[in-house]
């Protein structure tokens, strides 16, 4: 088992910062976070989670680095459906149905799917089964042949940018299974020959069913500030029609 000392030395060389860089930005002195690095010193919870958070550490592993120092966790991870996070569910099931009749669904850390708004049931019908049992994981419904991919025109520049995103929430915080998923579906090498992407918000996703295109680009929205390990691990990803007749056709459906 790794010391605090040992995470949080490993935590800043992952956000590529010195000693001095951490020393300053939490007004600490750069011998201070070197004599924690070491072992030398033992960190309070306070100055664990002051250095944690200058470090952008994710709430599931700041409880790790309080476990690591003999400290209670301070996070707790609660169900959204739950009743302890009735408020923030409601909230959240408010958001995805203002933004009808344009798709809006919620996802987890691993891109498994939450919850979702009634325009995402249009993209759903022809899926394989087996691929929306729960948990219904929306890489793997948007690139498996079985799913949406035979249906997206520019599968190569969306297999791009979900390999940005997810390449850089993995930099940001490993997982193992969003490792897996990424190695399986978005890794180097895939069919398409894919080409960066210049930007993530004007790259839109092109839909083809039968004779009908559909094009739109996405949102994504998290908690600003949360203290609860599920509200900082989802985001709102929202859909917007990049052209007229796209924004046409799900008034008219929703009507």
């Amino acid at each position: 088992m790794h010391t605090v000392g040992e995470l949080l030395r490993h935590w800043r060389q992952r956000r590529r910062l010195s000693q001095l860089d951490l020393a300053i930005a939490a007004d600490v002195s750069a011998r201070h976070v070197s004599l924690v690095e070491t072992g030398k010193s033992n960190p309070s919870a306070e100055m664990i989670v002051r250095l944690a958070d200058q470090l952008d550490v994710p709430l599931r592993e700041r409880n790790r680095l309080l476990l690591a120092a003999g400290f209670a966790p301070r996070y707790a991870e609660r169900p959204l459906g739950g009743a302890a996070l009735q408020a923030a569910w409601n909230a959240v099931a408010r958001v995805l149905r203002a933004h009808e009749p344009y798709p809006a669904l919620v996802i987890d850390r691993r891109w498994n799917i939450v919850m979702t708004n009634r325009a995402i049931d249009r993209f759903l019908t022809n899926v394989a089964p087996d691929l929306l049992r729960p948990p219904v994981n929306m890489v793997r419904v948007g690139l498996d042949p079985r799913g949406l991919a035979p249906h997206i025109v520019n599968l190569a520049d969306v297999r791009s940018l979900l390999r940005t995103r997810i390449g850089r929430q993995l930099a940001t915080a490993p997982d193992p299974e969003l490792t897996a998923l990424y190695e399986e579906l978005l890794a180097e090498g895939s069919e398409e020959a894919d080409q960066p992407i210049e930007s993530e918000i004007a790259t839109p996703m092109i839909f083809r069913f039968g004779e009908r295109e559909l094009r739109l680009f996405s949102t994504t929205t998290t908690f600003g500030t949360p203290l609860d390990i599920t509200l900082d691990e989802i985001a709102i990803e929202s859909y917007y029609p990049m052209d007229a007749q796209t924004g046409a056709y799900f008034t008219d459906m929703d009507r």
